[in-house]
């Protein structure tokens, strides 16, 4: 029997967002065919360092494994954002060594979620949904350095990519500046559904879904 686990942070594990709505694994339920179970793992508030601890509860009879996590990695580097600098060259070296320290992250939690052996997907970081002009392009511009490790890393494998950044697209996807509402979660559960459904993994062939 196929069996979707969700790992990552509150993309997937929104239901304290949703004020009372279905959250992404009810969602994800819904959309499968009878015969498919889906569990969640994903934990509200994970950085890439806690998916270690999601894979210890991975179910034994797990078959497909679809990852979302790094925004809150992002989140705790957004203080410098408000730094100042002296320079452009500066803040595309600070931003870049980000990136860069993300990358070693996200390669090290993915070795361990790829050790088991199963089909995996990945996701990129959504954009947020900030009110403020500036704050959301701003953040949209810093995700990038984020963002472009996760979209190669998954090239590199193999892996298919959710790109979450064409999913949720408008204001009623957000419960909140960074977290899905209902209406966001139906958009990701379709996005994962129809992949998992659809999706020859024995291909190795890296392809962007949304």
């Amino acid at each position: 029997m196929p069996h979707l686990v969700l790992l990552g942070d509150s993309i997937f594990d929104n239901k304290a967002y949703v004020a009372g709505g279905p959250d992404v694994v009810a969602q994800v339920r819904d959309d499968l065919p009878a015969g498919w179970t889906a569990t969640l793992c994903a934990v509200d508030g994970a950085t890439t360092a806690g998916v270690r601890s999601q894979l210890a509860r991975v179910p034994a009879d797990a078959t497909h494994l679809v990852l979302s996590i790094g925004g809150n990695d992002a989140l705790g580097q957004s203080g410098v954002l408000a730094r100042g600098a002296r320079s452009v060259a500066e803040v595309l070296e600070t931003l870049g060594e980000i990136g860069r320290g993300f990358e070693r992250d996200y390669r090290a939690m993915l070795d361990l979620v790829l050790a088991r052996g199963l089909p995996t997907a990945l996701c990129t970081i959504y954009n947020p949904s900030y009110p403020e002009p500036a704050r959301q392009r701003i953040s949209v511009a810093a995700l990038t350095f984020m963002n472009d490790p996760i979209v190669r890393i998954a090239a590199e494998h193999g892996l298919p990519l959710i790109d979450l950044r064409l999913v949720c697209t408008d204001p009623a996807d957000y419960a909140n500046p960074i977290e899905p509402s209902s209406r966001g979660g139906e958009k990701i559960a379709a996005a994962i559904s129809g992949l998992v459904l659809n999706h020859d993994f024995r291909t190795r062939r890296s392809v962007i879904v949304r």
